[in-house]
């Protein structure tokens, strides 16, 4: 079973028809897994924290000024008790806390994306934290502790944007896309082709790091899912929104 990274892009994924809610939609027909375990970057903690739900997930707004419709969106995911103890057991391989919570719902960064992959909600999800103050190469080796987890039919996704800079946002544009944008994306898939060591300093060598990545969370999963894979990033979806806002689809 394959690793994924997915960027979220905008919460109107989840109500707004569009080239990327298509690839989803379609992508996620091919998928057999008997879970999922999803970072997502809107879940930030101290420590690596698994989500154990015996049930329904509950779901979580975690934003605003959206249409209505928006916040009428349902999807009933169910979680595994049983897959959670089995990711906090990998994850220890790496960090000595693992922690459980048997009580946070799903937040936009995961249903907006799972309610176009799987509209029946019929995989079990396990809801994983990232830990933004951790280095790229913790979170690949984070990753990495999950692989024997795709042997036994669990796909790993990280839930993020590669460049994700609110701030920066030009919410009218729907054509013109921004140079430097690309170029970060262009190199930190370059580097992560060659499997560079290059690539886990980004801050200091990539192009328009500071500008692509202001805050580290929504670039985290991107790591975990890289290092949970065992081959370079092959490009599934590429595409911009609003200016600069990386909408990139990758399979490691």
């Amino acid at each position: 079973m394959t690793a994924l990274f997915l960027a979220h892009g905008s919460p109107m994924l989840a109500i707004e028809d569009s080239a990327y809610a298509s690839f989803l939609t379609t992508f996620g027909k091919r998928i057999d897994a008997k879970a999922i375990v999803l970072f997502t970057a809107h879940w930030t903690t101290r420590q690596p924290t698994v989500s154990s739900i015996d049930g329904t997930y509950e779901m979580i707004y975690d934003f605003s000024g959206f249409p209505r419709e928006l916040y009428e969106v349902t999807y009933a995911a169910q979680g595994s008790v049983e897959w959670a103890k089995r990711v906090q057991h990998h994850l220890k391989h790496v960090s000595p806390i693992v922690n459980i919570d048997e009580r946070r719902g799903l937040d936009h960064g995961s249903w907006v994306l799972l309610s176009r992959l799987f509209p029946e909600a019929n995989v079990p999800i396990i809801q994983a934290s990232v830990v933004p103050s951790w280095t790229p190469k913790q979170l690949f080796q984070l990753g990495e502790a999950l692989r024997p987890l795709r042997d036994e039919g669990v796909m790993i996704i990280g839930s993020g944007g590669t460049v994700h800079n609110l701030m920066a946002l030009r919410w009218e544009e729907r054509t013109k896309v921004d140079s430097w944008a690309v170029a970060f994306d262009d190199w930190l898939l370059a580097q992560s082709s060659a499997h560079s060591e290059d690539v886990f300093h980004y801050e200091e060598k990539a192009p328009y790091a500071k500008q692509a990545v202001p805050t580290q969370e929504h670039l985290a999963p991107y790591w975990i899912a890289y290092g949970a894979g065992n081959r370079s990033p092959h490009v599934l979806f590429r595409e911009y929104e609003y200016g600069n806002l990386s909408l990139l689809a990758v399979s490691f």
